[in-house]
């Protein structure tokens, strides 16, 4: 009997919440394409997960790992035994209408250039807004602040249909996120250093130092639960955050850029200490200076990440921040109350 290779390898980075992951796998059953493989990456969970797997789920391809590895490594742990052409990376608090894999795979085969793919990210709890993780294509400015059509930073709009076109887009969401698996290796995979948080904003940005793309594909629906691995307000998300934009914006760019935009950006920083004090939010505040304070104790990480973002650069800075917003969304958003996409441009760039 010839062994069927699946077309696409579904990896799961999963830590605890057996009830969630339940609800994932189910959901993805129901996929009316059946051309893929599931792979859950077990980051070491303590409640059982890896049991209930192998007797409710003998189907899946179950890793365990022997630590908690974080999205990131979760990821590159589940990718490394993948046999589909393409990797969607998907959150275990995610549920998919059944026919959300056919569009991101047509639209990848209209273009080989596209080396990543989101579908529209809907919230699960309120299926009528966009969810925070992505919404309907993630873009940036040139801080390294992230937003998406459908989404500045805590203002979530409705879905009415505003943002149904395909159009490229900066980052792709790591609620889920499809990759062509050669060009996912040859970009060095999600930066481990990163654990969690903006990890896949970092690697679009390799992608288009590549001389790819980055594209959202609404036809395709995946509804996100958000936070559930780590709460909103949670000092570690603010650590994380704050910590791997500055990691980007020191790393990613040439050196006198990363050195400009790396100071206004460490400015921005300290407002926000101040901000954050006068509103009593000291669980942010500290997650701001633990971000600052890692960043100064580690300029050898930063330095060999400039090396390696280098090795695999062939596009300039200005070509790459084309597809950016070239003034800055916290200025834009907070002080001229541009509160959705639309309002702030039609296009990112």
């Amino acid at each position: 009997m010839v062994k069927v290779i699946p077309k696409v390898s579904i990896i799961i980075p999963h830590w605890n919440g057996i009830e969630t992951l339940s609800e994932c796998l189910d959901s993805i059953i129901c996929s009316d394409f059946k051309s893929y493989e599931v792979i859950v990456s077990d980051n070491n969970s303590t409640d059982g997960s890896q049991d209930w797997i192998r007797k409710n789920h003998p189907d899946v391809i179950l890793i365990e790992n022997k630590s908690n590895y974080g999205y990131a490594g979760g990821c590159n742990k589940g990718a490394k035994i993948a046999k589909g052409n393409y990797l969607l990376f998907l959150n275990n608090d995610t549920i998919q209408d059944s026919g959300w894999l056919e569009p991101m795979i047509e639209l990848f085969e209209k273009d080989k250039k596209i080396a990543a793919v989101q579908p529209k990210i809907l919230n699960y709890y309120d299926k009528n807004i966009f969810d925070y993780a992505g919404a309907c294509g993630g873009h940036i400015d040139i801080l390294s602040y992230p937003f998406a059509r459908g989404r500045i930073f805590l203002r979530q709009e409705v879905d009415k249909g505003q943002y149904n076109n395909a159009e490229e887009c900066f980052w792709a969401s790591g609620a889920a996120i499809m990759i062509r698996k050669s060009i996912f290796y040859s970009s060095g995979e999600f930066d481990e250093t990163f654990f969690s948080h903006m990890e896949e904003i970092d690697l679009c940005w390799r992608f288009y130092a590549m001389g790819y793309k980055v594209w959202v594909e609404p036809k395709s629906v995946v509804y996100h639960k958000n936070a559930i691995s780590l709460p909103m307000n949670s000092q570690k998300k603010y650590y994380l955050n704050h910590r791997n934009s500055l990691i980007m914006t020191l790393s990613n760019y040439t050196l006198f850029r990363s050195f400009y935009l790396g100071l206004i950006r460490i400015t921005f920083e300290l407002v926000s200490i101040i901000y954050t004090i006068i509103k009593l939010d000291f669980r942010h505040t500290w997650g701001i200076i633990k971000a600052l304070g890692w960043i100064i104790l580690h300029p050898v990480n930063i330095l060999k990440k400039r090396s390696r973002f280098k090795r695999i650069r062939k596009e300039k800075d200005e070509l790459i921040m084309k597809s950016m917003l070239r003034r800055s969304i916290v200025f834009e958003h907070f002080l001229l109350k541009k509160d959705n996409y639309s309002k702030l441009l039609s296009k990112a760039c």
